[in-house]
């Protein structure tokens, strides 16, 4: 029979499954019935997991045509640095280094990578073990839950708009120093508007307009110009440290840290937004050629790299010019026309031009698929998972998600993104490292009860510590805390490791040290997210307010009708291959043999 079952199962893979009729939203009267039914569902479906396999078959195939596997470990290299550098070097190092942290930047960016990093190696296992479109949202959905894989990968979606808006609008700062004008000269100022949404950004929204073209027509080749353009700009990025270097002046580091630890970690904070371009990587290994050898090397590569570039930088744009007249908006350009090498400046400008516009494009490649694995689920409206014949690529997602970057770009002033950038990201990364964790831990059926409350009780010291240290260090400077909360981490961790066994092991490649280097990540993400400013978590808990009513008008509704119809639809098997094998003159006894 397993055989029989395994045999089905392939073919459904290349047979589009009909489309699935939402029972609840077919009429009014229906809907309503929903809505009174409203508890029940929630209670039926918010804890409700799904499973590799059907992430990997039945959710793959609602998109009705495949994506192409077109990808390698290079491909994904490029794709990784090229979806970051440019991102946290040309949008926010000089806002961080004149207003929150000086020259101590460097830190900051070795913090948040180092924080990027443990959190790539939870990725990397998921990637290689679930290679779907949806990335942390399947991850998330099988070992968490719907209800938690939703709201946390709304949030993401937010972040790739605010993200891809902030690099849009710097990309025409950067475009003005090249032309010899002020950076915010094609900024067109609307003075009936609000202060910080007046400074209309119409290039912005064009270099939007070309980048998702692009990506709408082939994915191999968005990264044949991904990685031609990266190329180029790790060479400028080369000159920019090494010219940079040459008009070094140690005096603008005597003061090293203006701003104190506390900037250094605020700053690394918002700076972690630089590093959130692999996540992106993440959604494409459903187009990877060997994703258990392509995507370690792909993400791990690229996020090593990307660290090294970034501290280099952050050194020499400190060593260059006085952090305090570092420009917010332009900083290399400003810093290199201010030593004297005013004719580097534009050499500077098309490096930043370049690696703007691959962050745009692989972010747009990226958003596009995580939207695509999401409205599989039908938690979001069924177009938007759709497929082109042609292209081989999610043409839908990729419009919405460009319009809403769009507006956004468009309307929206820099310092106000900046804001917005990083609390996502870190409630995101945070989640993956524990599904992480729950992945190695526990196994339904497998996993004793006693086991399991174990397990629960050694998690909630990891996060109660965390949150613990996120809140000591927003509402003191002291250190006394730490000298408690920490030990009650490495309790938690030593728990595990040592009282728990595993339920599962990882089939192909499996990070090391589980479960301290997960629990690692959770602690640092959740430490990273108190530095941030009072405003963004107001902002997250308003979207996340929104999303939770969605969730309870029309996501819940839509899951709960896709489990029904599914369930229905393995009890018709079920029959099928009951009476198939008494046709055969297949007995109860040969099957258990």
């Amino acid at each position: 029979m397993e055989e029989a079952n395994g045999n089905s199962r392939l073919g459904e893979e290349n047979v589009v499954p009909a489309p699935i009729k939402l029972e609840s939203f077919e009429n009014i009267t229906n809907y309503g019935r929903a809505l009174l039914n409203t508890p029940l569902r929630l209670m039926d479906r918010v804890t409700a997991r799904s499973s590799d396999e059907v992430e990997l078959v039945d959710v793959k195939n609602r998109s009705q045509h495949k994506m192409k596997k077109t990808l390698s470990w290079w491909d994904l290299i490029w794709f990784g640095m090229g979806s970051v550098i440019g991102s946290g070097i040309f949008v926010l190092t000089g806002l961080e280094v004149k207003n929150t942290v000086g020259p101590a930047v460097v830190i900051s960016y070795a913090v948040s990578g180092l924080s990027a990093m443990l959190s790539v190696f939870c990725y990397t296992e998921f990637a290689v073990e679930i290679p779907v479109a949806g990335g942390s949202f399947a991850y998330l959905r099988i070992e968490l839950g719907e209800f938690a894989a939703f709201i946390a990968s709304g949030n993401i979606i937010l972040e790739y708009v605010i993200g891809g808006a902030a690099v849009s609008r710097s990309w025409t700062s950067y475009f003005a120093t090249l032309c010899n004008q002020k950076s915010d000269k094609f900024v067109i100022v609307a003075h009936s508007l609000a202060h910080d949404y007046n400074k209309l950004d119409p290039i912005a929204v064009f270099v939007l307009a070309v980048t998702y073209t692009f990506a709408v027509f082939s994915t191999k080749g968005s990264s044949r110009l991904n990685y031609i353009a990266s190329i180029s700009h790790l060479l400028i990025l080369m000159f920019i440290i090494v010219a940079g270097l040459s008009k070094a002046d140690a005096e603008n580091y005597s003061d090293f840290t203006p701003y104190g630890a506390r900037g250094i970690f605020q700053s690394a904070a918002v700076l972690f937004f630089a590093y959130v371009g692999f996540d992106a990587v993440s959604t494409m290994a459903e187009e990877t050629k060997n994703p258990g050898k392509d995507i370690p090397i792909g993400l791990i590569g690229s996020m090593t790299l990307t660290t090294f570039v970034y501290c280099m930088m952050g050194v020499t744009l400190c060593l260059m010019q006085k952090y305090s007249n570092v420009d917010e908006d332009a900083a290399f350009s400003v810093a290199f026309e201010a030593v004297g090498l005013k004719w580097a400046k534009y050499i500077v400008a098309i490096g930043a031009l370049q690696g703007m516009t691959s962050v745009i494009l692989v972010g747009a490649v990226g958003q596009a698929r995580y939207l695509t694995h999401m409205a599989r689920t039908h938690l979001l409206p069924s177009w938007l998972a759709r497929v082109n014949e042609k292209t081989k690529t999610p043409v839908n997602a990729t419009f919405v998600m460009f319009l809403a970057t769009a507006i956004v770009a468009f309307f929206t002033s820099l310092d106000v993104l900046a804001n917005l950038l990083s609390i996502s990201t870190l409630f995101l990364f945070s989640l993956v490292a524990l599904a992480l964790l729950v992945r190695r831990y526990y196994v339904k059926g497998v996993t004793s009860r006693f086991d399991v409350m174990k397990f629960l009780g050694f998690i909630f010291l990891i996060l109660g510590s965390s949150i613990g240290c996120s809140v000591y260090w927003s509402q003191t400077t002291g250190w006394i805390g730490y000298t408690i909360l920490v030990p009650v981490w490495f309790v938690g961790t030593f728990g595990i490791w040592f009282f728990v066994p595993l339920a599962k092991k990882p089939k192909i490649w499996g990070v090391p040290l589980v479960p301290f280097l997960p629990s690692a990540s959770i602690g640092i993400n959740i430490f990273l997210l108190g530095t941030l400013d009072k405003k963004s978590f107001e902002r997250f808990g308003v979207w996340t307010a929104i999303l939770v009513v969605y969730y309870l008008l029309v996501g819940v509704h839509a899951s709960y009708d896709i489990a029904k119809a599914q369930k229905e639809k393995e009890k018709l098997e079920t029959k099928i291959e009951s009476k198939m094998d008494e046709e055969n003159g297949v007995s109860k006894n040969e099957n258990h043999t």
